[in-house]
């Protein structure tokens, strides 16, 4: 147990610094690196090697999916806040108020719509 949660934390941090590195010379791309499913498509890989269940599987990207559209509008807000160079610690925190209010409208609606979130 302990030795696959090492393994995930490992690779999910050399997929993080890889895109910051890659970032530092070419910010174009560093994003799209860092906005390839990769981190999706290996924890939907551990989640089926764990239960082999399709349903969670189908829910889980579908859930990711949702999420990550509720969450885009965080990355408008950001760029344009540094862009107008706001502190970075404001755009981010800024952005963060805007992610969490896509997630909240996302789990509402998602409730009341029966959508996996």
């Amino acid at each position: 147990m302990w030795g696959q949660l090492a393994i995930k934390a490992l690779v999910s941090g050399a997929l993080i610094a890889a895109a910051s590195e890659i970032a530092r010379r070419n910010p174009g791309w560093g994003g799209l690196i860092a906005s390839l499913p990769l981190t999706t498509l290996i924890a939907l890989a551990w989640l089926w090697r764990s239960d082999h269940d399709p349903i969670r599987a189908a829910d889980f990207v579908s859930g990711t999916a949702l999420y990550v559209i509720a969450a885009l509008p965080a990355f408008g807000v950001i760029a344009a806040l540094l862009r107008r160079e706001v502190a970075f610690g404001l755009a981010m925190a800024a952005g963060c108020l805007v992610a969490m209010a896509g997630y909240g409208l996302l789990i509402y609606a998602g409730r009341r719509w029966g959508l996996p979130v």
